[in-house]
């Protein structure tokens, strides 16, 4: 008797160049956080990014939000100002430091950070508190916030913004690349993402000088002395040659990976938006979504898991979407700004099978079960 094959929500998916990169590491005996690839991954993201900023791909994404929060020298004391409907990686960071997160809540257009929201929050810490020091928002399963709205926000009352675009490669808003729109940005290729290093990040930002100086505190703030001196705090964060030579392979293949998730959202929405009850993330005519995940909103939590679980039964790995951080038992005590849009998407929201490498027959498969979900 066959059995199906498990179909995963966002598998790797190696383009077959990866290897020449990670052999020729080895060959050279170049193994440390060092090296060609490093360099040479570093100048193919910026060129891909438009060149006009500086790349330091780090250890992960996390680890580049961290550094982030160090360059903009928030501490304890410090509230970092953090879209709530997110995964915990984007709000984490602000904990390392000793700050406080206060939470945002969404907008019901693009998912992410709402601006109006930001604004109440921002005046309401001014008058009980003190100015916060930093925003962190986030392109939301590929999707761009409303960039030009957050940063006139932040601008009006200066204060800097980390753009959290992990789940964002390849995305763009008013033609301009996703992790370019702000004072720094954020990138993520983790296993899942649209492209991998296994494990990895990368920080954006606008100067050689700020690349510098995360480079510095990504190698444990080692001072120029022929001895090992520090006169700074520093962290383990750079990535190493090795998985910088599987990044550059993967960037060989990324305009491809975005055109196949771009496809695969095609497909389920042409297979399911003649339902009244299926809603997705839609682009406006600004914006150009990566589609890294395929995201649908049902009408009704009950709706949501009768398909998920229908999945599950078939070995299909479906999930609900971000559980909002101001929902969370580790952040319940923590400010938040709250409209109830993030709410109302995790309780009705499915991420679908999004993967690059899918095939036609995987998606029949995943539409076939959908489409026999009673009273859909």
């Amino acid at each position: 008797m066959l059995t199906k094959t498990k179909i995963y929500l966002s598998s790797p998916h190696m383009g077959g160049a990866e290897q020449k990169f990670v052999n020729e590491a080895f060959d050279t005996n170049w193994i440390a956080p060092l090296g060609p690839n490093v360099n040479g991954f570093e100048s193919d993201l910026k060129s891909y990014l438009g060149n006009k900023h500086e790349v330091a791909v780090l250890s992960s994404g996390t680890a580049s939000i961290h550094l982030a929060l160090e360059l903009l020298n928030v501490s304890k004391g410090d509230e970092v100002l953090c879209q709530s409907f997110t995964f915990s990686a984007s709000a984490n960071p602000i904990i390392y430091q000793g700050a406080t997160p206060v939470f945002i809540d969404s907008e019901v257009d693009t998912w992410n950070m709402c601006p109006e929201l930001l604004e109440i929050a921002i005046q309401d810490r001014i008058q009980k508190y003190k100015k916060p020091k930093a925003i962190i928002a986030v392109h939301l399963y590929g999707m761009p916030y409303k960039a030009k709205e957050i940063n006139a926000v932040a601008e009006k009352y200066d204060i800097p913004v980390i753009e959290d675009s992990a789940e964002a490669l390849g995305s763009t808003y008013y033609n301009s690349a996703c992790g370019t729109l702000s004072d720094i940005g954020i990138l993520s290729f983790n296993g899942n993402k649209i492209i991998t290093t296994s494990g990895g990040g990368a920080m954006v930002v606008k100067n050689q000088e700020q690349k510098e100086k995360a480079i510095f505190l990504s190698t444990q703030a080692r001072d120029n002395a022929p001895h090992y001196q520090h006169s700074t705090v520093g962290f383990n964060y750079r990535m190493s040659n090795v998985l910088a030579g599987i990044g550059r392979g993967q960037m060989e293949v990324l305009d491809e990976r975005v055109k196949a998730r771009r496809n695969n959202f095609e497909f389920y929405k042409r297979n399911l938006e003649k339902f009244d009850t299926i809603n997705f993330q839609e682009e406006s005519e600004t914006v150009f979504s990566n589609r890294w995940i395929t995201c649908i909103k049902t009408d009704s939590f009950s709706k949501r898991e009768q398909i998920r679980l229908a999945l599950l039964e078939d070995d299909v790995e479906s999930r609900p979407l971000w559980k909002p951080m101001h929902l969370q038992p580790v952040f319940k005590n923590y400010l938040h700004f709250t409209n109830g849009v993030s709410e109302d998407l995790f309780d009705k929201g499915l991420c679908l099978p999004s993967g690059s490498n899918l095939s036609q027959e995987d998606l029949d498969r995943i539409i076939d079960i959908i489409l026999k979900t009673p009273k859909l």
